[in-house]
C-alpha cells in the first residue's frame, strides 16, 4: 500500500530542512526481517541541529516514529503513518576521550563501538560486539549481552525532545531497568558517553572472539532479529518456549528457530503478519503451558495491512 504524499506540505513548512525527506519509502529493505510496508514520510536528518529544527516545527498532530538499525523491530505490512526518522551519517561518529571513555553517536553500530574501544585498548565495552544494533537502541532498551548492560557503562546520553530542545541525561536520569529506560519516548537520543577502563588489547580481542563464537553457536543466521521475548524474573524465555512445544513452529513463512527458540526467523517469504502472529501464538502456548505471560522484547510499529 501507499500513503497520501505529505512530503510537499512538510517541505513547505520546513524551508530550512537540510536532511533527506522522502515519500512512501520502503522500510522492508532496512528491516532485519526484510518485511514491512513503507514510511509515509521518511526523514534522515543531516545533524543534531537539523533534527531539532524539524521536531520544533513539525505539526503536533503528525505521528512520529524513530527507527535505528531495525535489528529489534517488526515493521507491520501496512507501513508507518506520519514521519519516520532514521539517524544516519551525521550521528555515527565514534571518538575516544580521556583515554578510557568513548563518545558515540546513536547511529553508530554497537559492534563498531566495541572495535574502536579495542583499538584504543579500552576494556569493558566488549559486550557491545554481541549486540546487533545501534547505540541509540542500546540506550532506549538498556541493551546488554554476556553479563553486561548499557547501564553499567553509560556516563551520560544526549537527545532532542519533541519540542526540539537539546537535553542531556546522566546515568541516574535514565531510569534503567531490564531492557528498558524511563526517558520519555518522544526523546530521540543523539549521542552517548561510555566509560571503559584500561585493558590489554589481546585480552579484549579474546573476549570479543569468545562472544562471536558464542553467538555463532547459539543464534540462527537466517533473516531474524534479536531475542523475541524478555526473560521473565527467574526464568529463561527460550526454555519456556521450548517446554511449550514451540521449537520449529511455523506460521506462513515464519518459524521459531530450531537452534535458539527465543528467535523468530523469516524462511524467505514471510510477511510481518506471519512473524507477529507466530510470536502471539508462542505467547499463548507458553501462557497455557506455564501460566507465564511472555513480554515482547522486539518492538512492533506501524499498521496492519
Amino acid at each position: 500500500m501507499t500513503f497520501p504524499d505529505i512530503v510537499p506540505e512538510l517541505k513547505a513548512r520546513l524551508p530550512e530542512l537540510r536532511g533527506r525527506l522522502l515519500a512512501n519509502q520502503s522500510l522492508a529493505s532496512v528491516s532485519w526481517f526484510q518485511t514491512g510496508g513503507p514510511a509515509q514520510a521518511f526523514f534522515m536528518p543531516e545533524d543534531e541541529n537539523d533534527l531539532a529544527y524539524v521536531l520544533r516545527n513539525l505539526p503536533a498532530e503528525i505521528p512520529l516514529t524513530v527507527i535505528g538499525a531495525s535489528s529489534n523491530l517488526i515493521i507491520r505490512d501496512g507501513g508507518v503513518p506520519g514521519v519516520t526518522i532514521r539517524l544516519g551519517r551525521g550521528f555515527n561518529a565514534i571518538a575516544v576521550e580521556d583515554g578510557q571513555r568513548v563518545r558515540a553517536g546513536t547511529a553508530a553500530l554497537d559492534a563498531h563501538v566495541a572495535r574502536e574501544a579495542l583499538k584504543a585498548a579500552i576494556a569493558g565495552l566488549e559486550f557491545y560486539s554481541g549486540i546487533p544494533g545501534t547505540i541509540g537502541g542500546a540506550l532506549r532498551m538498556n541493551g546488554g549481552a554476556y553479563g553486561a548492560e548499557t547501564k553499567d557503562v553509560l556516563i551520560e546520553a544526549r537527545g532532542v525532545d519533541r519540542a526540539g530542545n537539546l537535553r542531556t541525561f546522566a546515568n541516574a536520569d535514565m531510569g534503567f531497568s531490564y531492557r528498558h529506560c524511563a526517558v520519555p519516548e518522544d526523546v530521540i537520543f543523539t549521542g552517548a558517553l561510555l566509560q571503559g577502563r584500561a585493558g590489554d588489547p589481546a585480552a579484549i580481542a579474546a573476549e570479543m572472539e569468545r562472544i562471536k563464537q558464542a553467538r555463532k553457536a547459539t543464534q540462527p543466521p537466517n533473516k531474524t532479529c534479536g531475542s523475541t521475548f524478555k526473560n521473565p524474573p527467574g526464568q529463561r524465555a527460550w526454555k519456556l518456549v521450548d517446554e511449550a512445544g514451540c521449537r520449529g513452529l511455523r506460521v506462513g513463512g515464519a518459524q521459531v528457530s530450531d537452534l535458539h527458540c527465543n528467535f523468530l526467523i523469516n524462511l524467505g517469504n514471510a510477511t510481518a503478519a506471519d512473524i507477529e502472529t507466530l510470536g502471539e501464538t508462542v505467547r499463548a502456548r507458553v501462557k497455557e503451558k506455564s501460566g507465564i505471560e511472555l513480554e515482547w522484547e522486539i518492538k512492533r510499529i506501524g499498521i496492519f495491512s
